[in-house]
């Protein structure tokens, strides 16, 4: 079934000496993963490598069977043209951060239309935005209302988040939690939007602590959920 839909490019992989798979959140179809055969060599093909840098986002007409196996692309272009996202460094390692944690997060292969207008518009306000420190932490706090397992914010009042519950408590259980400062942290960026963000000021290394225990978080309510790599090159740039 030929398709035309927005994507949001999560990854792609060298296949072979000349092709590459690419991941792909789309609109019409949520996750899809194609084979763009050649596009490596091809001078003049109509599909470009370029196209498909993380979180790169598409127009594309794809050809879809929806058997479970790799799917084509006819055509591309890109939907929207990011000004700062690739050449700023900051930037540039938070896309490559988040990438990975959506590839390693998004499992579902239908549309999911909240969460694909979610993606767009917080990429795009990340790439028109300076003050980005606390983007990816925010962001990551969102994406979990998409994923299923936004924190629960009644007793929001007490001193421990059990991580595994996903709830506040009074008492601190055996269970992963947070408590003291970085909860005070993760309690400020709850009920907040983009533009608020910059307001929480927090040291590196309570950040640093913060983003660990929200990929943590992901890791106890995902099944088959794999920590990111680039975790150690965002921390870097970041200290």
């Amino acid at each position: 079934m030929q398709v035309t839909t927005k994507a949001i490019v999560l990854s792609s992989l060298k296949y072979g000496d000349s092709s590459l798979i690419v991941k792909a959140f789309t609109a019409t179809d949520g996750l899809k993963s194609y084979l763009l055969k050649g596009v490596l060599t091809s001078k003049k093909g109509k599909l470009k490598a370029a196209y498909f840098q993380p979180l790169t986002q598409l127009e594309m007409v794809a050809n879809h069977k929806n058997k479970g196996t790799l799917e084509s692309i006819r055509e591309v272009s890109v939907s929207y043209h990011y000004q700062s996202l690739q050449t700023n460094i900051a930037k540039n390692a938070i896309t490559l951060f988040l990438a990975e944690m959506l590839s390693n997060s998004i499992q579902e292969e239908e549309s999911n239309e909240g969460l694909f207008c979610f993606l767009e518009a917080a990429l795009q306000w990340l790439d028109t935005n300076t003050d980005v420190t606390n983007f990816h932490i925010y962001f990551l706090m969102d994406l979990t209302k998409y994923l299923g397992f936004y924190p629960d914010t009644t007793n929001m009042p007490t001193d421990y988040f059990d991580l595994l519950e996903g709830k506040f408590t009074t008492t601190p259980s055996l269970n992963p939690n947070l408590s003291g400062e970085n909860l005070s942290f993760f309690k400020r960026f709850l009920g907040i939007n983009f533009d608020a963000i910059h307001t929480i000021k927090m040291k590196k290394t309570n950040r640093r602590e913060l983003l660990k225990s929200i990929v943590l978080y992901f890791e106890l309510h995902l099944h088959g959920f794999r920590k990111p790599r680039s975790l150690a090159i965002l921390n870097e740039v970041f200290s």
